[in-house]
């Protein structure tokens, strides 16, 4: 247990120790460390001598790490033992061991260094599930803002204790802390996820305020219920992109409020619904010091109802990221017309709430008609056997796309890939009912708990698909028509 004095004292001699091993303003410091508190640590350090941390994701190998490593450009590396030979394998060797030697000492404490509120604080790298994973340079000012406006939306008071089990290298995690910093609660940083273990490190933490992320929620759903699902102080989880209909059920079960968001690593809490401004089904209504507005392929502003790209800015100065690292046409693109462009296709509705539809990548076009990969997996999330689903196209051998079904049934049940296309039918344009099925033991997930939908397209219909057309399943629900 620290308190913010010695959290406070321990960055003044650590900056002292990095300092002395050569570290300066604007110098990068990369770390790829499961959950432990030298990650922090370290990453105070840094921003008292205005250096850069570059957190890196553990789950990377090979290229992709090597991507990683050498477009960051560290100065120096900490990492765990166990990840020291991957990262020598990409051509870099640590600097410090975090479970051998640990973070160096130094001769003493320094003063902070004097850095403005968009000078970068830390660097981090997009997942990568649509291409090769771009450096993001966040600056100081955004990280206050992300802690402020999320601590608005959680109500996160002085006496909050915040509990994540998100790993550090991910913008919620290290959020989270910044809250805690700016509110004056309580943090606790919890090992990777474990769904077995949750509500009972939730228990033992005495948090108040979770974070759950992905597929998190309904894994959670899926575990036999336990003396320790109403044991904890937990009442509200920031979980955004969590499908609507598992909320009552979190909440009925679990006693923990969902609450459904927008944000991304660039931006910052843009769109949210609050304790105090629910709107079920819906990302909530934009909030103050941000403005968002639907457009179209010209960035001309589309009414209520019409579906377009969601397009974001700030009010606040450098409340947003500066950009992508080394990257200007990139940034160029996705901040031109000084509108950050999200990649994500929403509707707003006439009381200003918006609901995503989905990634405009994630478009399936077959027959003519544009799919919603997102409609058709809160389809199939609504069947009681399913507890996830990924929706992908594949090409048809008469041009445009089908309709990919990837699903994972919950333990115990199993899944008859005709009767889940009869359930799709009354609740789908017959269009959008998926033509095969892949029932999965499992979804591949980054680290960080998002789908890899690419892993999916790359795998595309195999032996072991079901094909409605080859199997006999007529659509009924054209029929009907």
């Amino acid at each position: 247990v620290w308190s913010y004095a010695e959290v406070r004292d321990d960055a003044a001699k650590l900056a002292g120790a990095l300092a002395e091993a050569g570290i300066a303003l604007g110098d990068r410091v990369a770390v790829m460390s499961e959950n432990r508190p030298e990650v922090l640590r370290l990453w105070l350090a840094c921003a008292w001598l205005g250096a850069v941390l570059v957190p890196v994701s553990t789950a990377l190998r090979g290229e992709g790490l090597r991507h990683v490593l050498v477009s960051a450009r560290p100065k120096a590396v900490a990492l765990e033992s166990a990840l020291r030979e991957r990262v020598s394998e990409a051509g870099v060797e640590a600097t410090w061991v975090l479970d051998e030697s640990g973070l160096p000492a130094g001769p003493g404490p320094v003063g902070p260094h004097a850095v403005g509120p968009g000078h970068t604080c830390a660097i981090l790298y997009t997942s990568g599930t649509t291409g090769p994973s771009k450096g993001v340079l966040c600056p100081h000012a955004q990280w206050y803002w992300w802690a402020v406006k999320t601590g608005e939306v959680l109500s996160i008071e002085r006496e909050s204790v915040l509990y994540t089990n998100l790993p550090l290298f991910h913008t919620n995690a290290l959020n989270a802390f910044c809250q805690a910093l700016v509110a004056g609660a309580t943090y606790v940083l919890g090992p990777r996820f474990s769904a077995s273990a949750f509500c009972q490190r939730l228990e033992h933490s005495g948090a108040t305020v979770t974070y759950l992320l992905g597929a998190m929620v309904s894994i959670l759903l899926r575990t036999p219920e336990g003396e320790h699902d109403r044991s904890h102080r937990g009442r509200v989880a920031l979980a955004p992109g969590t499908p609507s209909e598992l909320h009552g059920p979190f909440l009925e079960r679990f006693g923990i409020r969902l609450i459904d968001a927008w944000g991304s690593t660039e931006t910052n809490i843009v769109i949210s619904n609050t304790l105090t401004d629910l709107r079920p089904g819906t990302l909530g209504r934009v909030l103050e010091g941000f403005e968002a507005r639907v457009a179209d392929a010209n960035d001309a502003e589309l009414p209520n109802g019409v579906p377009g790209e969601l397009l974001v800015r700030n009010r606040e100065p450098w409340a947003f990221a500066s950009g992508y690292d080394g990257l200007p046409e990139a940034t160029a693109a996705t901040w031109r017309n000084l509108w950050f462009h999200t990649g994500d296709r929403v509707v707003r509705d006439p009381d200003g709430s918006f609901r995503f539809v989905d990634r405009l990548k994630d478009v399936i076009r077959r027959r003519g008609e544009n799919i919603s990969s997102y409609e058709v997996e809160q389809a199939l999330l609504a069947h009681a056997d399913i507890a996830a689903a990924a929706v992908v196209p594949v090409p048809s051998e008469l041009g445009e796309d089908e309709v990919l079904a990837c699903v994972v049934a919950r333990d115990g049940a199993e899944l008859d890939p005709f009767e889940l296309i009869r359930f799709c039918e009354p609740r789908l344009p017959y269009f959008a009912v998926p033509r095969y099925v892949d029932v999965l033991p499992e979804l591949p997930l980054t680290a960080s708990g998002k789908i890899e939908k690419f892993r999916l397209r790359e795998r595309g219909v195999t032996t072991s698909t079901w094909d409605r057309a080859r199997d006999g399943a007529e659509d009924t629900s054209r029929r009907a028509r």
